[in-house]
């Protein structure tokens, strides 16, 4: 077997070598707090892309900070009863897609609801102000902020859960059968949106970002999507004199450190020869997970289209209309 990383019989045992800040339980519940105190305030406006199949709108709501967060979102016509529901996350710097590759899960039944990232290339805003560098990388972005609470994916993870809790307050939408979807960065979101959202059904993450950063570090592999790190260290601690407090301070933001808390059914996809976010980083968020859950292990493939995965999420997803 080709081999980039650890063996695979270690990496089913790797748990992450990334430090978990001490009060990170604490941290989250108190961005939840925060996040439960903001008004209902979604807004759904027709779309100007419809079918015969779909009711299309453009959501907008306004999350923690003030910015408006955007989403796509679908829901079948003559639609009876209460429909399950699907939320998709895009990968780092994209945006939600078009519409017409959301059809498949609307003639499925499925209520859609696909997020713009903040800041990203979709349509919602970012309005935090941080004190430090925002040159490049969103990773970073807040890291010189004396208010840990300043750190971009905080917000970015919280627009997740306030996504979920809209869709689930539909009253044309089963709230328990609510799942999640996305790769890379999109794969992290959905790891954070059940984190953060336990009556989340189930949820399929495609080769997950933002896991365990030392090891990114420690295999000489910050680079890419994860290049943010070295120019971070270049410019503003090149003796990495803070390094242990920078690694700690990611650690909130870090996936492998929610993994535990979610209850969801997951589903992963890992990818042995991934050089953008390593088969160890996304093991640390694997084999920390303590619900029910199961890999789906491509040996020869990178950070790529992973072939039969999209109709494996899919027959995952229809479960929850048994």
């Amino acid at each position: 077997m080709p081999m980039m990383d650890m063996p695979l019989s270690e990496l089913k045992q790797y748990k992450g070598i990334s430090p978990k800040p001490h009060d990170f339980d604490e941290y989250w519940d108190k961005a939840l707090a925060e996040l439960k105190a903001q008004p209902d305030n979604a807004e759904f406006i027709p779309a100007s892309f419809q079918t015969p199949n779909a009711e299309c709108y453009d959501l907008y709501f306004t999350g923690v900070g003030g910015s408006r967060i955007h989403a796509k979102f679908l829901k079948p016509k003559n639609l009876t009863g209460k429909a399950p529901a699907l939320l998709q996350f895009h990968g780092y710097s994209a945006n939600s897609g078009d519409w017409n590759d959301k059809l498949s899960y609307v003639n499925e039944g499925f209520v859609v609801a696909a997020m713009d990232c903040r800041g990203q290339g979709g349509l919602s805003e970012d309005l935090a102000s941080v004190k430090g560098t925002t040159l490049n990388g969103m990773i970073v972005r807040g890291l010189s902020d004396p208010d840990n609470t300043k750190l971009h994916y905080r917000n970015v993870f919280l627009d997740t859960a306030q996504l979920a809790r809209i869709v689930m307050g539909l009253d044309y939408v089963d709230e328990t059968r609510v799942g999640a979807t996305g790769g890379s960065q999109g794969g992290a979101l959905t790891i954070a949106c059940a984190a953060l959202v336990p009556e989340l059904n189930r949820a399929s993450s495609v080769y997950p970002f933002l896991s365990d950063y030392r090891r990114v570090w420690e295999m000489d592999m910050a680079e890419r999507a994860y290049q943010e790190l070295k120019t971070y260290f270049r410019y503003f601690d090149p003796l990495h004199e803070r390094e242990d407090e920078i690694f700690t301070k990611l650690g909130y933001i870090d996936i492998s450190n929610l993994a535990p808390r979610i209850k969801a059914k997951v589903m992963m996809a890992i990818s042995l020869m991934d050089n953008v976010c390593p088969p160890s980083t996304q093991f640390a968020c694997f084999n920390r997970l303590t619900c029910e859950k199961k890999s789906v292990i491509y040996p020869d493939y990178g950070h790529e289209y992973l072939p039969g995965y999209g109709d494996l999420t899919l027959q995952f997803m229809l479960e929850m209309k048994k």
